[in-house]
């Protein structure tokens, strides 16, 4: 098909939904779409992150939400041509509605909409100081009592927390609440994050010392600053801190480390947080109109309970407290959990020496990094999507535009052909006596990071450290009890230990809500991560999004930021609008706020 013919079929289809959305008529723009066809909406038409999935739910969408956001503008995307492959045209559009403009992505087969990503990019009136509308930062010409840029930083930082309130405070000051932080920074919501270690980054200069980032480069990016084009592939961890420190310090965000936060509460009349911190010794209240948790995608920390933990006479830690090796060399170290810290951890012990076992309890899905990077990542985050002309937002946009629903059906045939380009190595892992998986449905690596954020390994060495027993494993077992100085398992196996390290994962991020606001609420708002997908560690009833991440959820004003590097640079931006959207007072009606099936 020819590319004037791909537009002709793109725009005639946009028109067409223009025209019945123009009318209010809901089931004729529900009728344009595939029978089971998906619209995924990020912001623009929902004031929510919510996929529709099939005409029913996408009629009753518009007939909840056309009159707030009329009138609505589809078009073609200038800058680029739409394509077609395998019976599929798809192409990037640009939409407008009352108060903001967005980007899109469409795919029509037989004359239907197969799915349809519509995205906010930003609101009208409100649009960020970039590009032809960057500050001057110098104001030419003879004033008198000029305050200069440092003035009025300095005012800024004095003030903000003491005698001005902040609109917006961010709890977590790592790589998401700093992500936000910058996209509030440059829609001017007044913002303070706040962050119980000393200086940006240290949370990831606190962990262990082999510590890299398993994403590559392309994937990892910050909003507004890439890494330069001679940042390794896989940052270490101490360089991640420095650049999180040094962007920090570049984008002006109002930071406040050594700082926690004590309690929080909410009062529903004034809509108001009342929010105690302590700041190196200071007890301040803050009193915000939004409150973020931004403590990654993960809550507390997971701690096993079993028997003769106060018993046992060696060390004991979570991974998340475990420093490295240097201090174990000479010792026994068994390692409780088979994923990617367990990995990491078991692999840094061996280097330096020291004896360590893993205790692998339920299967571990493995996946070389190299094969990873090539086949699963190489066409969106690669030097080569790179040279082809793929952006870092385009890549975002592209993935974002699968729904979930059918998203692990573009995953299987992926990681099948990783599982053949390895099959050697898978089975000289599972002949050590590894249990592997691939996910519930073979789905492979994304899929279970998204339906439970945990159970994998990206391989960068250690898997051939267990293949070959340099690790010693011990596999479907589980721990019966600790005794003075051995764990001992379910088969009967007792292991020496002078440490034990639990890398048993983490749990609800709405943990953290317990913790700082109250249960209540916590159990109010609900679980948090997953899709509902009702495979392992992911129950059902299906949500179609990430539970409470990144949106509205059912205790006003509160709302749940982090992720990975990526999902940190993508989802803030939907974020940020939301909460600048109410700083300004517009009708932000919320479609299909998320019920509570499960609270943690």
């Amino acid at each position: 098909m020819t590319t004037e013919k791909n537009k002709q079929t793109i725009a005639a289809i946009l028109e067409q939904l223009e025209t019945a959305m123009r009318v209010g008529d809901s089931s004729a723009a529900a009728n344009l779409f595939e029978t089971n066809g998906y619209w995924r909406d990020l912001v623009m038409f929902t004031w929510n992150l919510k996929t529709m999935e099939g005409r029913e739910q996408i009629s009753a969408m518009l007939d909840a939400q056309l009159e707030a956001v009329k009138p609505v503008a589809l078009r073609l995307s200038e800058n680029d041509d739409p394509t077609e492959a395998g019976g599929v045209t798809q192409s990037w559009i640009s939409i407008e509605i009352n108060v903001a403009r967005g980007v899109g992505f469409i795919r029509v087969r037989d004359g239907k909409i197969w799915t349809l990503l519509t995205t906010m990019s930003e609101l009208k009136g409100h649009e960020e100081a970039k590009g032809h509308q960057r500050p001057m930062g110098a104001t030419h010409g003879a004033t008198t009592n000029r305050r200069s840029w440092t003035e009025d930083r300095e005012s800024e930082l004095s003030e903000l927390g003491y005698s001005r309130q902040p609109y917006c405070l961010i709890i977590g000051g790592g790589q998401g609440g700093i992500a936000l932080g910058a996209r509030l920074r440059q829609l001017n919501v007044p913002t303070i994050i706040i962050e119980k270690n000393e200086k940006p980054g240290d949370s990831w200069r606190k962990r262990y010392k082999s510590l890299c980032l398993h994403d590559p480069v392309w994937y990892d990016h910050m909003p507004y600053i890439p890494f330069p084009e001679n940042w390794p592939v896989f940052t270490p961890k101490d360089k991640v801190g420095d650049w999180l420190e040094m962007y920090t310090k570049v984008m002006e965000l109002n930071y406040w480390g050594s700082t926690t936060c004590e309690s929080a509460s909410y009062d529903e009349v004034s809509g108001e947080w009342t929010v105690q911190v302590n700041r190196k010794g200071e007890q301040i209240t803050l009193r915000p109109k939004q409150l973020v948790l931004a403590t990654g995608m993960s809550g507390k920390p997971n701690l096993p309970k079993f028997k003769g933990m106060d018993v046992f006479k060696g060390e004991q830690q979570h991974s998340s407290a475990h420093s490295g090796p240097d201090a174990y060399v000479g010792k026994k170290v068994v390692v409780i959990g088979a994923n990617n810290s367990s990995h990491d951890i078991c692999a840094a012990l061996w280097e330096a020496g020291v004896d360590v076992t893993m205790v692998q309890r339920s299967s571990t899905h493995i996946v070389k990094s190299n094969s990873l990077m090539d086949l699963a990542l190489g066409d969106l985050y690669s030097e080569r999507a790179v040279a082809a002309g793929m952006t870092t937002s385009k890549a975002d946009l592209t993935f974002a535009s699968l729904p979930y629903k059918i998203l692990h059906e573009f995953q299987t045939p992926i990681f099948k052909a990783i599982r053949e380009r390895d099959a050697e190595f898978y089975a000289r892992l599972e002949k050590s006596g590894f249990m592997l998986d691939f996910g519930d449905d073979d789905s492979g690596l994304f899929m279970k990071y998204l339906r439970r954020g945990s159970g994998y390994y990206i391989d960068v060495g250690a898997s051939e450290l267990v293949a070959d027993g340099k690790i010693k494993l011990k596999s479907g077992v589980d721990v019966v009890e600790l005794k003075a100085h051995s764990v001992l398992l379910s088969d009967g196996t007792e292991l020496e230990a002078d440490l034990i390290v639990y890398a048993t994962g983490y749990g609800s991020m709405n943990g953290w809500a317990a913790d700082l606001i109250s249960p209540e609420v916590a159990n109010k708002v609900g679980k948090v991560w997953g899709l509902g997908s009702a495979t392992t560690k992911d129950p059902g009833p299906w949500e179609g999004e990430q539970r409470n991440m990144w949106k509205p959820t059912q205790q006003a004003a509160l709302w749940f930021h982090g992720g990975n590097l990526h999902q940190s640079r993508h989802y803030s931006q939907y974020l940020s609008l939301q909460l600048k959207a109410r700083m300004e007072g517009l009708s932000t009606p919320v479609y299909a706020l998320q019920d509570v099936h499960h609270l943690s």
